[in-house]
């Protein structure tokens, strides 16, 4: 077959060369950081920012281009997470949009 290395296809590869890759990353920033006794605290409130960017790197593309379904799960999760911790949100969030596409939004 085309494009077989060692009898695994490309896409194989391609997860296995993602997987090393990404290891490293987090490891290299684990080394990295551990080096230091205190994080100074604007590095501190970078890395603390970083989950909320990626949440809403995520989001917001599915809801500007999406329908009804992922306007009313984005409005319901944002209300809930005022009380709910982000995993309740999460899955709240996940089962609204299966169930809110299942019924034709």
């Amino acid at each position: 077959m085309m494009g077989d290395f060692l009898g695994l296809s490309d896409n194989v590869w391609i997860i296995i060369f993602a997987a090393i890759i990404t290891y490293f990353t987090r490891v290299s920033g684990h080394l990295i950081l551990s080096r230091f006794e205190t994080i100074h605290p604007r590095v501190e409130a970078g890395l603390n920012a970083v989950p909320a960017a990626v949440v809403t790197a995520i989001v917001v593309p599915a809801v500007l281009t999406g329908g009804w379904a992922e306007i009313i799960t984005v409005i319901i999760a944002v209300i809930a997470s005022l009380r709910l911790s982000m995993m309740k949100v999460f899955f709240m969030g996940w089962v609204l949009i299966i169930a809110l596409r299942a019924i034709g939004l």
